[in-house]
């Protein structure tokens, strides 16, 4: 079966600049006499994996681990530095919810903006609008401009409007972790329901029993390299082993 999502020495640096110079005009000199010292900060090194369709890939690793960046790159927010990101067919990303709304639109505009953003037509979207916002229970909010809404009220809207159409992937980072528990239950349910339907799943979450329940497969993080990858119970259980507890380590 071809992957959904396949990974081969996939790595990403930032690029810091180490010297500062007190002024703009400085640093531009600097920089004509390359004087300016940089160095690469690799947030995700030498990353390989495969997700199959209907397969859940969980990531679970320490604050600063390179789940995120990693998941950035799987979204195609992020190309990586080196190796290769092959991802195929319609991709739901779900990072950060919400981020991509203009908090001066309303809910209804919103949906049209973000739904183009991942792909769709605006006539499309006109024509999902009831149904993303009945989802969502917003119908009373629709011609509100979204800077009133709450940060529960933008997450629903969010997830609503990235898994309204079935993806062939789905990247999700921490949202069953946003909301209320029932937002919680309810977008939970809507997952496993793309899952049966084939969805590929990349799944990060710092709840360690809802990453046992819901993957497959988990990879584990740490300072953007491999620790370690295999069956769902193997990788949690070490990886509770070093760091104890259910939920994931938060570093400073």
């Amino acid at each position: 079966m071809t992957p959904a999502i396949e990974l081969t020495g996939a790595s990403l640096a930032f690029h810091l600049t180490r010297d500062r110079a007190g002024t703009l005009k400085e640093f531009a000199i600097q920089t004509v006499k390359r004087k300016v010292k940089k160095e690469r900060l690799w947030a995700v090194r030498d990353v390989s994996f495969k997700v199959a369709p209907g397969e859940v890939l969980g990531v679970i690793g320490p604050n600063g681990a390179g789940k995120s960046t990693l998941m950035k790159m799987v979204a195609r927010v992020l190309p990586p530095t080196e190796g290769r990101v092959v991802v195929r067919g319609l991709v739901a990303p779900m990072i950060e919810l919400g981020a991509g709304f203009n908090p001066e639109m309303t809910a209804y505009e919103n949906i049209i903006l973000y739904g183009t953003l991942l792909g769709r037509t605006p006539g499309q979207m006109q024509e999902r609008v009831a149904s993303i916002c009945d989802w969502a229970d917003l119908n009373d909010f629709i011609d509100v401009p979204t800077r009133s809404y709450s940060s529960g009220m933008l997450a629903r809207l969010g997830f609503s409007v990235a898994t309204d159409i079935l993806p062939e992937v789905l990247v999700v980072d921490e949202v069953l972790s946003v909301g209320d528990a029932a937002f919680q239950e309810k977008s939970k349910h809507r997952m496993i329901e793309m899952i049966d339907k084939g969805a590929a799943v990349l799944f990060v979450s710092h709840d360690l029993g809802t990453v046992r329940e819901l993957s497959d497969r988990v990879i584990w993080l740490d300072h953007g390299t491999v620790q370690a990858i295999g069956s769902a119970d193997d990788v949690v259980s070490a990886y509770q082993a070093t760091f104890g507890g259910t939920r994931e380590k938060e570093l400073p």
